[in-house]
């Protein structure tokens, strides 16, 4: 073994110093030549020396990109795109009937009453001979406009008072008390009260819903700004003059986006749950408005009888599909604008 050790250190030897040769013979050869043909200067180029890194990273495009990578939200994505086309535009096919036209039997001149689904109407039609395919299509018109509505406004006045609330400490006090008021009244009571204040239709639920329907968004938007406002580069902007405005558009709403989109579309279900649930109890729409709520009660009345559980059974699965497809697709979203999940 030591004989094999020390061939080896030999030739390693041996190597480096034939190196170290190499390296004395290339100085000897270059220290005797003049400055000039030792060093070529490099030329200076103001526009290179101002160029700084590149690159073509694109918050929006790297979102879309992460949204897509999920198969299940794309699904559900293309449902509900076409659950929401046909819903518009199936007022202009041909051949549609009127949500509110009660129909009668043309020979004997007798509504059609309860007549289960065929080629006719599609889903049947209810005890007073209405189509049910044309008022739940038209419910679902209804109750998604309320649905927008109040996931419009708490999209926006949740997100506003929440950032003033979180980044704005002199307000904090003002806002958190101004919260518990709210916050201690159930929503259901407050449904309840205004729809017996105010006369019964759409603009009423809209109204009651979006007297409460802020609290959630603002107070998860204010527990995010307090875990980020006082990071080092919010700290630099309040340093260099930057104005409390621009700090919160600039710095901190971008931070939100993932959330607030989360908390929208979780939002449009919630107002259709609580449009059909006071629907439910009897303070919600006039039952002459074709709505989801309407349509989930009528059904309810007449679930004891197997015959007639069709008037349920359409506008129920109509519900679940929006309200399922949107929580799906708003939680993959809400990931998919996470910047930490746009790392390939």
């Amino acid at each position: 073994m030591n004989s094999f050790a020390d061939l080896g250190s030999s030739k390693l030897e041996s190597s480096l110093n034939d190196e170290l040769k190499k390296h004395v013979s290339a100085y000897d050869k270059c220290k005797d030549l003049p400055e000039d043909e030792l060093f070529t200067p490099a030329e200076f180029d103001s526009s290179e020396a101002e160029m700084g890194g590149y690159s073509n990273y694109s918050y929006w495009k790297a979102t879309l990109r992460a949204f897509l990578h999920n198969k299940t939200a794309v699904f559900f994505l293309t449902v509900i795109v076409i659950v929401l086309a046909f819903t518009f535009i199936q007022p202009l096919l041909p051949n549609q009937r009127s949500a509110k036209t009660i129909y009668n039997d043309p020979e004997t001149g007798i509504q059609i009453v309860n007549r289960q689904p065929d080629s006719e109407f599609w889903f049947g039609t209810n005890s007073i001979g209405q189509d049910l395919w044309a008022r739940t299509w038209a419910g679902t018109r209804t109750s998604l406009g309320i649905g927008f509505a109040v996931a419009c406004w708490e999209a926006l006045f949740g997100t506003v008072i929440g950032l003033l609330w979180g980044y704005v400490r002199k307000l904090d006090t003002f806002f958190t008390e101004f919260y518990n008021i709210f916050d201690n009244v159930p929503q259901t009571l407050v449904l309840i009260l205004i729809s017996y204040i105010m006369k019964p239709g759409v603009n009423t639920i809209i109204f009651a819903l979006c007297l409460t329907g802020w609290l959630g968004m603002a107070r998860f938007i204010r527990n995010q700004v307090v875990i980020i406002r006082d990071r080092d580069y919010n700290l630099a902007s309040r340093c260099l003059g930057t104005s409390t405005g621009r700090i919160i558009t600039k710095n901190l709403l971008p931070y939100l986006v993932s959330v607030i989109t989360l908390r929208m579309a979780l939002a449009i279900p919630e107002a259709i749950g609580n449009e059909v649930f006071v629907t439910y109890i009897g303070i919600g729409l006039p039952t002459d408005m074709a709505s989801l709520g309407n349509l989930v009660q009528a059904g309810r009345l007449v679930m004891s009888q197997p015959e007639l559980r069709y008037q349920l059974l359409f506008p129920t699965a109509v519900l679940a599909v929006i309200t399922i497809s949107l929580y799906i697709v708003g939680n993959s979203f809400a990931d998919a604008a996470d910047p930490k999940n746009h790392v390939d």
